[in-house]
């Protein structure tokens, strides 16, 4: 089964076309958003909320051959459906194929989200053989805690979980807390600009030394997605010791988000994670925001989801990861 005809495991009247384009990007919005009630989904999520369809067409743009590695599924021609393929490649060297899929409610339960699942493993095994990946390369998957349909699915399917990531809120940016402490001698912070780029990359890169499934990310990204407005680093002396990089949602300024925060592993327990992350967090308040989000995983060791509390965070929803053998 291809991107170009239709499933023969799916019931009549239903059919698979490739992605066409910009006159596609309304309806696949607006299936995400007849998926909304009964997935639970959160409108504001910074990990998978509710996209328009200008949001649609820039993640499909960012997709290669996204004609290819993105399916529609119609029925009678009406969009009923939808899947996306994108991959990449992990710091151990683990290449990571991730389908993600959208069924309307009530067209679920027939089989048709396992013949979209069906149609995404093939497409990424096609791509494995392709790119030479087939060592180390695993099938990926996702479903927020709320998504019990697709968290059925993939369970049946043969798929495990490998780790999850909670998504937290901050929703009243105008009563923060103090500092609550100084900071060590020495210690200063201040904002960041292009010629500590470098130094903030390595800084948050070696802190993720230790933990599995990490992506990688290459210095050219960091700098090319670069938006340094609200983002704030300590030093040392010269010695960059930890980073925040907040950032404002592009098409909602009054949404902030913790994209990263990374402290030197021989500078934590000392006041200097909290005073950045406040420090980050006034910042996106200064420039418009007014609720701020972040996410984490769940096995984080260091203790991350007290400093983030401690400030005023609550969770917000789980994103379960699940992954599944190539062969």
């Amino acid at each position: 089964m291809s991107a170009d005809t239709p499933g023969r495991d799916l019931p009549i009247g239903f059919g698979f076309r490739p992605y066409h384009g910009d006159e596609d990007h309304d309806a696949m919005a607006a299936v995400r958003l007849g998926c909304a009630e009964r997935d639970r989904a959160d409108a504001r999520s910074v990990v998978d909320g509710l996209p328009t369809a200008a949001e649609i067409a820039e993640a499909s743009a960012e997709l290669e051959e996204p004609s290819r590695n993105q399916v529609l599924l119609e029925r009678d021609g009406s969009l009923v459906g939808y899947a996306t393929i994108r991959w990449w490649r992990e710091r151990d060297g683990t290449w990571v194929y991730l389908h993600r899929g959208y069924l309307l409610p009530e067209h679920r339960h027939q089989g048709i989200g396992s013949a979209m699942l069906n149609w995404a493993e093939k497409r990424i095994r096609e791509l494995v053989a392709q790119q030479g990946t087939s060592r180390t390369a695993v099938i990926g998957a996702s479903a927020t805690s709320s998504e019990q349909d697709a968290t059925a699915l993939l369970l049946a399917a043969g798929y495990r979980r490998v780790f999850s990531l909670v998504e937290m809120e901050l929703d009243d940016l105008r009563h923060l807390p103090e500092r609550g402490g100084e900071l060590p001698v020495g210690i200063r912070t201040g904002p960041i600009g292009a010629p500590h780029y470098r130094a903030a990359w390595s800084t948050v890169v070696d802190s993720y030394a230790d933990a599995g499934f990490i992506r990688e990310w290459p210095y050219r990204e960091f700098v090319a997605t670069a938006d340094p407005a609200c983002w704030r680093a300590a030093w040392d002396g010269q010695d960059m010791v930890g980073v925040v990089l907040c950032s404002l949602r592009r098409r909602d300024h009054t949404l902030g988000e913790v994209g990263e925060l990374s402290v030197r592993a021989d500078r934590r327990r000392l006041g200097i994670g909290r005073a950045l992350l406040l420090d980050g967090l006034r910042s996106l308040r200064a420039h418009g925001a007014t609720t701020a989000r972040l996410f984490t995983g769940t096995a984080n060791p260091h203790r991350s989801y007290d400093l983030y509390e401690s400030v005023g965070f609550r969770r917000r929803n789980t994103y379960a990861r699940y992954r599944k053998p190539l062969a």
